[in-house]
């Protein structure tokens, strides 16, 4: 088992790509990308639909397979072990169990992980607390706004004290008013936890809201700052 170094990088590409499909019908998601993630890093990933965005999330996350080019966690550990747990992933919709509360919903992943109950079901009401939704535990999600279950999904994703926290389009889904909340816990989520954040969207006023942007077209990244993959 590989553990974390907090001296490195939370997360580093090299010269990472992902096609999917096979020969003429082939599709290159993601062409070549080489970057680094630090601790504490604030960064939106901004392009337009179908450039590559969400695919360089879902490889950051670990959750699909580059085709080639190297991913490694060296801030983080194994990656067998990233979620629940360093790595939270949030994803446009907030994707919660219509059987279980808003408790449970938190709690789930924890358990799942082999927490016990009474942890995983701590962690999840001072996850909701720090979000200021602590009076929402016991309703059910069809009981929520859509602005509300993305803070619950948030504050799911926090229950597991992330190191690196990932989100795909929060507010894609959302008014401006409701976008704007779930930036505010996405950040305060962040803050809270010591956790970098790297956040995609198309929307110009969310992108404003982070310090450090990087761009995708066509599958290729630009950012402000090259790092190097000598290391």
């Amino acid at each position: 088992m590989t553990g974390p170094d907090t001296s490195e990088p939370l997360i580093r590409l090299c010269g990472v790509a992902r096609t999917f499909g096979q020969g003429p019908a082939a599709v290159v998601a993601v062409h070549g990308v080489s970057c680094e993630v630090g601790q504490g890093q604030r960064i939106v990933l901004t392009g337009s639909s179908g450039s590559g965005k969400s695919t360089l999330l879902h490889l950051m996350a670990g959750l699909d397979q580059q085709t080639s080019g190297t991913i490694t966690w060296p801030g983080l550990g194994d990656k067998a072990r990233l979620r629940p747990g360093p790595v939270a992933v949030v994803f446009q919709g907030p994707s919660l169990l219509a059987p279980l509360d808003v408790t449970e919903n938190v709690a789930l992943p924890l358990l799942l992980a082999g927490a016990k109950a009474t942890d995983a079901r701590r962690a999840a009401h001072d996850a909701l607390e720090l979000l200021g939704l602590g009076d929402l535990a016991g309703r059910l999600p069809e009981e929520l706004s859509g602005g509300q279950a993305q803070r619950v999904a948030v504050a799911r994703a926090l229950a597991g004290r992330p190191r690196l926290l990932l989100a795909d389009e929060p507010t894609g889904q959302l008014d401006h008013a409701n976008g704007t909340i779930v930036v505010d816990a996405l950040l305060h989520a962040a803050t809270e936890a010591g956790a970098a954040l790297v956040l995609t969207t198309h929307d110009a006023s969310v992108a404003r809201r982070l310090p450090e942007q990087w761009h995708m077209a066509d599958g290729t990244l630009t950012t402000r700052e090259v790092h190097s993959c000598s290391a």
